[in-house]
């Protein structure tokens, strides 16, 4: 879960998960959909389908019980060397190193690394500083505290060196370079990047539909839409959206609030609107494998992408979508 995700976002997913799941067993026995909906809004969903397929796969080969050799944890979908040091220093008191974010900013500073972090240079270095410098047979400890040090210590943004056990052998500090390390890479750049999503109602109940498995946040729950074509309006572009996927031909009735959201390496800009139905036919499921029509309160009980939840929580605070919603429910009973 802390991949890519910061502490104060992981504890509550964790708690969470922990008391829903609290075995590598019941974790393989879990439907996938439950799975993704513990992990909802924690983004980069391969972690979660990596973890299922891991938890299978112990069950399968190794009797439930997590492998403790480095060769056998790294065929795991998931585990590669930072996830498998971590295991066997942490789990099994190994002498095995794990280079993280904070460790690279320890080390960068430390000893006044002048690569960029990420580039294979850098990397090459720091893993090699990480295996000489282990202290041998306290793995646990000397790991955690390492992790812990850039955490809360050498931080990104105003590190308080003065507290720092390594101040006197830090080159960075003794150079008045601290600002400068670690030598970050090329920044990528965010591309702006334009969906729609269409909000068709009908007889007081929404219209959702499940991604295809093999999609981008496949298997995820959607409302119709996609990428804006160049030139196309975002009305023009649901309406197209909504014909291209379900078949649907929708009246769009009012924009909904705009919902702004970023990826690695997108921004994405979300044009809503609520629809409504020409006529009602089956859907077409072009794009999707099933769907549901369903109330605004239990499409809390499916997983969305990250996007379109957010579209879904700024809609419980839109009393105008709120109060139309209770009357379209009204005359429909």
């Amino acid at each position: 879960m802390l991949q890519q995700t910061q502490m104060d976002r992981v504890v509550h997913y964790f708690n969470t998960w922990i008391s829903s799941l609290p075995t590598i067993e019941s974790v393989a026995a879990a439907p996938e959909d439950d799975l993704l909906k513990l992990w909802e809004g924690l983004g980069y969903y391969a972690r979660v389908r990596n973890l299922h397929k891991a938890a299978q796969s112990i069950c399968r080969k190794y009797n439930g019980r997590l492998p403790d050799s480095f060769a056998e944890l790294i065929k795991l979908p998931g585990i590669g060397k930072y996830t498998a040091g971590a295991i066997l220093s942490i789990a099994f008191q190994q002498n095995y190193p794990v280079v993280d974010g904070n460790v690279e900013r320890v080390f960068a500073r430390l000893f006044c690394l002048e690569p960029p972090v990420k580039s294979t240079e850098g990397q090459k270095i720091l893993w090699s500083l990480a295996h000489t410098l282990m202290a041998k047979g306290e793995s646990r400890q000397w790991n955690q505290a390492l992790m812990e040090l850039g955490a809360l210590v050498c931080k990104k943004s105003s590190p308080d060196c003065h507290l720092c056990p390594l101040k006197n052998h830090c080159q960075a500090q003794q150079t008045g370079t601290t600002s400068l390390h670690p030598v970050a890479g090329k920044r990528i750049k965010s591309v702006p990047v334009s969906f729609v999503a269409a909000v068709i109602m009908d007889t007081g109940k929404i219209y959702t539909q499940k991604r295809l498995p093999n999609s981008i946040w496949g298997n995820l729950w959607e409302f119709p839409g996609g990428h804006l074509e160049k030139g196309e309006t975002p009305e023009l572009g649901a309406v197209r959206e909504v014909k291209e996927e379900t078949g649907f031909t929708v009246v769009i009735d009012a924009p909904l609030p705009v919902v702004k959201h970023s990826y690695t390496r997108y921004k994405a800009t979300v044009y809503a609107f609520r629809c409504s139905l020409k006529s009602r036919p089956e859907p077409e499921l072009n794009a999707a494998q099933e769907y549901q029509w369903l109330s605004l309160a239990d499409l809390d009980k499916l997983t969305f992408s990250s996007g379109h939840r957010k579209l879904i929580d700024l809609l419980k605070n839109d009393l105008d979508f709120l109060e139309l919603l209770e009357e379209r429910s009204g005359s429909n009973s």
